[in-house]
């Protein structure tokens, strides 16, 4: 059999932007319905804390919200290429982490160490997973559960258990990519901006891209079309340790310091806001800016929780808890709509 490398691998499952001209009404309703519900969910939210809250659409509230999501973002970004290839990465949270104390321990050594040294660290550790799952066949939640533990061990060791925390400069040039604004809007909004919009460009126009669908869609056809399936896993985890390691580094320089304690429970955050945002925890279907709109939601929440004021902040997590649940059985009824019509 001989395969064609030269054309671009189709996505497998996915909805693309243009339906099929045998597509019914009913079947486009459901496709758009599952693509851009979050949006709209994330419109009304909005609207409903704008009319019911006179400090949510402040500046500073603004500003806030959208720095604060930014970090989570960047991970959410990475994510979402493991699990439109069917995966999952549990390491993420402590990735962050790591990835923010390992860069405030280099940034007296300049901007380029303070840089290098967490992208680096955590995208080894990604590869690492990668490989395990892979060419091991292991089971992606135990590889990055050990992983997770891993690099929490690494951590408290940086930090002698935690009793060290290191500062970064406050004058240098790598706090300024976290404390820095430009028109007005902080720097790590505008570099996760730019990180989504190569992000799309990457998933949804390159091979690369083509080759995630492909193996979230079907492993196995994938494998005989000629898809680097090994390869690809490994690229999507790789990536995922890279973008948690850059989240660390940004939050590093925005809080001038890098905190321990951080990132306890990031990866279940950055998991549900991929699935709000649309992506099939199963594979084969997603798309960066259904991430992009799943963090802001779970971020507006959060922020509206606060706004009230009487509740503690543990009825966040319930909340989150809960729409992500009506948000997976909404897309299984969806999905199970789309295969009856």
């Amino acid at each position: 059999m001989t395969v064609d490398t030269e054309s671009p691998v189709r996505p497998m499952n996915t909805v693309t932007e243009d339906e099929p001209l045998g597509a019914t009404r009913s079947e486009r309703l459901s496709a758009l319905a599952q693509q851009h519900g979050a949006l709209v969910t994330l419109v009304i939210a909005v609207l409903a804390a704008w009319l019911s809250f006179d400090t949510f659409m402040t500046t500073d509230n603004m500003q806030n919200m959208a720095v604060s999501s930014a970090f989570l973002a960047v991970v959410a970004l990475g994510m979402t290429f493991v699990i439109v290839t069917g995966g999952i990465d549990l390491s993420v949270g402590s990735l962050f982490a790591l990835g923010g104390v390992l860069a405030a321990w280099g940034s007296q050594y300049g901007t380029a160490v303070a840089l290098l040294l967490p992208l680096g660290v955590c995208a080894l550790i990604g590869f690492v997973n990668g490989l395990l799952i892979a060419r091991s066949r292991l089971a992606p939640f135990i590889v990055t559960l050990a992983a997770l533990l891993g690099a929490r061990g690494i951590l408290l060791a940086v930090t002698d258990e935690g009793s060290k925390t290191y500062l970064v400069d406050k004058g240098s040039f790598f706090a300024t990519l976290g404390q820095g604004k430009l028109l007005g809007i902080g720097a790590p909004v505008w570099i996760t901006v730019g990180l989504f919009v190569a992000g799309a460009v990457v998933l949804r126009r390159s091979r690369f891209g083509q080759y995630v669908y492909a193996v979230g869609g079907n492993e196995d056809a994938a494998a005989l079309m000629g898809v680097p399936v090994a390869r690809t896993k490994t690229a999507v985890y790789t990536l995922s340790g890279l973008c948690a390691g850059l989240a660390g580094a940004l939050n590093a320089a925005w809080l001038a310091s890098g905190v321990t304690i951080l990132g306890s429970g990031m990866e279940l955050e950055a998991i549900s806001a991929v699935v709000i945002g649309g992506t099939l925890l199963s594979g084969g279907f997603g798309f960066l800016s259904g991430s992009l709109v799943g963090v802001l939601l779970l971020k507006v929440i959060q922020n509206v929780i606060n706004q009230i004021g009487s509740l503690d902040s543990a009825y966040q997590q319930v909340v989150s808890g809960g729409f992500l649940a009506v948000v997976v059985v909404a897309q299984t009824w969806l999905g199970r709509r789309r295969r009856v019509l």
